[in-house]
């Protein structure tokens, strides 16, 4: 789960993070009140989606004076002018993709004289298992342009869980951003708190980019993006509350209320799948044999009839889905049960693209026998790469 800007900012601020004072803005008739509020003498007013490139985005119908999402202003007016002018419109960058995403949040925060931009970022090392620091001197950049560019400029290790953060991770970051003095001091404490704020909120991701050198000599996290592991929200509160779901793709939104593991793609194939593995092999075989996968969907091992109705729903309900395949090793899953779910699913929604089914395992007899007796409209299919051929030779035509 991610959260925003503004939000992360006062995550930060709560655990004594330095960031500067700001203001969030929900409808336009606050922006003057919000933006007086801070001392200035520069208000900087920020477009809050969940994506990167903000500032170098543009607006869909774009007006004369259009700055991107993120604007430098000189006065309390300025700023609430700006603010009223991206509110409701949508801001397009490279990783919302052309749709972009509709502004519904300002974020008006004082400004800062900048000496030096940095990075940082904390992720969650799936190698080691362990909390990872990256850190580099070219910040304000995307971290996987200097990693193609200029690798030699990232500095990244992990942190052993059984002595957690220690001093001397502090002094390696802060030698490696090239801080002197009272700063390494300030990077240490930073990184401690950092880290016992990513552990203790079981985040997966935070980036500050950039981190700041003011000129004042000091640090400053300019800039936060944060995403928690969404298997841990139950004992996170506080965090579950900051979800947008207006942030979120309502497919995937829909299926997380039932359990289901659902990733919205741009092909044209859907999938049902039981098992992230064979999910995955499956959208590859999709690919081998000239098309691509409309999602990425895993029903689990222990779905009901409910669950796999609400997948093929989910499925569906994409308009840019123009077959749906059906691909069930039954293990734990029984494929009757799937077969019983396909077959209630269909009545119920309507089925206007081709749908293949292959099904081994438990019950793969009852659930042929299933769909056989039905009058559902179902491509029979002996094995994955035989489902994939017909799929695809469905969908082309």
């Amino acid at each position: 789960m991610n959260i925003h800007e503004y939000q992360a900012k006062q995550l930060l601020k709560d655990y004594g993070a330095p960031v500067s004072d700001g203001r969030a803005v929900i409808r336009a008739e606050e922006a003057k009140t919000m933006a007086g509020e801070l001392d200035g003498p520069l208000w900087v007013v920020k477009a809050q989606i969940h994506a990167g490139g903000r500032g170098k985005g543009t607006f869909k119908e774009p007006e004369a004076g259009d700055k991107g999402g993120v604007r430098l202003t000189k006065s309390v007016e300025e700023a609430a002018e700006e603010a009223q002018k991206m509110l409701g419109r949508t801001l397009v960058t490279h990783q919302t993709g052309p749709a972009g995403k509709q502004v519904n949040r300002i974020y008006i925060e004082d400004g800062s004289g900048i000496e030096t931009e940095l990075y940082l970022a904390l992720l969650v090392d799936r190698g080691s298992s362990r909390v990872s620091f990256v850190c580099s001197t070219e910040g304000g950049m995307d971290i996987e342009e200097v990693a193609a560019k200029t690798p030699e400029k990232i500095l990244s290790f992990s942190v052993d869980p059984a002595t957690g953060i220690q001093a001397f991770h502090g002094r390696r970051i802060a030698f490696a951003l090239g801080l002197e003095g009272a700063q390494v001091k300030q990077c240490v404490k930073l990184m401690n708190t950092l880290y016992k704020m990513f552990v203790e909120r079981d985040m997966e991701m935070l980036e500050i980019n950039p981190l700041i050198v003011t000129d004042k000599g000091d640090l400053k996290c300019l800039d936060a993006k944060m995403g928690f592991d969404s298997n841990a929200l139950y004992r996170q509160p506080t965090i579950l509350a900051l979800r947008d779901e207006t942030e979120e793709d309502p497919k995937e939104l829909a299926a997380s209320k039932f359990d289901l593991n659902y990733i919205a793609l741009d092909g044209e194939i859907g999938c049902m799948v039981n098992g992230a593995g064979l999910a995955m092999a499956t959208m590859d075989i999709i690919k081998l044999y000239g098309s691509n996968p409309a999602n990425f969907l895993d029903v689990g091992g222990g779905a009901t009839k409910e669950k796999v109705t609400e997948a093929f729903k989910i499925i569906t309900s994409d308009p840019n889905v123009k077959g749906i395949l059906v691909n069930i090793f039954g293990g734990i899953m029984r494929c009757d049960v799937i077969a019983e779910g396909v077959v209630a699913a269909v009545k119920e929604v309507g089925l206007k693209v081709p749908l293949v089914v292959r099904l081994e395992g438990t019950n793969v007899e009852k659930g042929k026998e299933i769909l056989n007796t039905s009058d559902v409209d179902v491509i029979a299919a002996d094995d994955l790469g035989d489902a994939a051929q017909k799929i695809v030779k469905a969908v082309k035509g």
